[in-house]
């Protein structure tokens, strides 16, 4: 099993300084991956959590943590499609790759928080076929010297983005969710599944439908990796155990604070219960 950290940029640390130290903490005790969140205004349950205390941005606190590491993998644990454009994600994320030196793993989902998407000018109710839109994009973009795309929120001729990203032939893109269209797009159109909160059984229960949709649209072998978030209190190591046998890759923790030392300390102990770095 493979353990990873999502760092507080969503709980308010005054200075991003500290955030990113948390991620360095993290490849110090031998966790494998590191995350961030992503929301654009303290909003909602945002602003319930947060007022107006900083929720730092996704993409730039990424790449400095990119900077400070050299082995984990970097992962956005979830970037909103209806929040941003295709060929701007593209290139930034591409640019990222390269600089991580590959190490860049995409989480993307549609959002849950209409009252964000009504502040961006972003259509709510329409976000899963335009989300479904925005990854084809992607990787049109990623894969091709010059894309073509004809839908019905994105169109189109000659588009050309360069650099296209370092691993090929793209980054592992994950879809986050556990309903059933996003179980359906993780068959359709991604590599891997990033749910949150989600029990074994709910997990085992969830990934058929991934299978039989993959299988009927002629990709054989999705999802290629399954990453599930969890509260770091939640986690023993005898559910870890379970949450292997079910076909879990990947754990990744968070703590429900932006206290630092706490998350730092919280770090180090989690590491030692479940043998990260031995």
């Amino acid at each position: 099993m493979k353990f990873g950290f999502t760092v507080p940029n969503n709980f308010g640390v005054d200075d991003p300084a500290d955030v990113v130290g948390l991620a360095v903490r993290a490849e110090e005790l031998g966790f494998d991956s590191v995350w961030v969140n992503h929301h654009v205004l303290n909003v909602g349950y945002v602003w319930d959590r947060l007022g107006e205390r900083p929720y730092h941005d996704a993409l730039v606190t990424l790449t400095w943590m990119a900077a400070r590491t050299s082995r984990v993998r970097l992962g956005t644990s979830v970037l909103v499609m209806p929040y941003l454009h295709p060929m701007v994600l593209a290139k930034e994320l591409a640019t990222l790759d390269r600089l991580s030196g590959g190490r860049l793993v995409v989480g993307l989902g549609v959002g849950s928080l209409p009252e964000e998407n009504e502040l961006l000018g972003v259509g709510y109710d329409d976000r899963g076929a335009l989300s479904n839109e925005f990854i084809e994009v992607l990787n049109l973009l990623w894969t091709q010297s010059s894309a073509d795309f004809d839908g019905t929120h994105y169109s189109f001729k000659g588009a050309v983005s360069s650099p296209k990203p370092l691993q090929q032939p793209r980054p592992p893109i994950l879809i986050g969710g556990n309903r059933p269209p996003a179980l359906r797009r993780v068959g359709r159109l991604a590599d891997g599944w990033h749910p949150m909160m989600l029990s074994p059984d709910s997990v085992a229960k969830r990934l058929p439908v991934i299978r039989e949709t993959a299988e009927s649209a002629g990709r054989p072998g999705i999802p290629a990796e399954v990453s599930v978030r969890l509260a770091a209190d939640k986690l023993t190591p005898a559910l870890a155990a379970e949450y292997a046998s079910v076909g879990v890759d990947e754990l990744v923790i968070s703590w429900n604070t932006g206290d630092v030392a706490e998350i730092s300390d919280g770090l180090a102990a989690f590491a030692a219960e479940h043998g990260i770095g031995r």
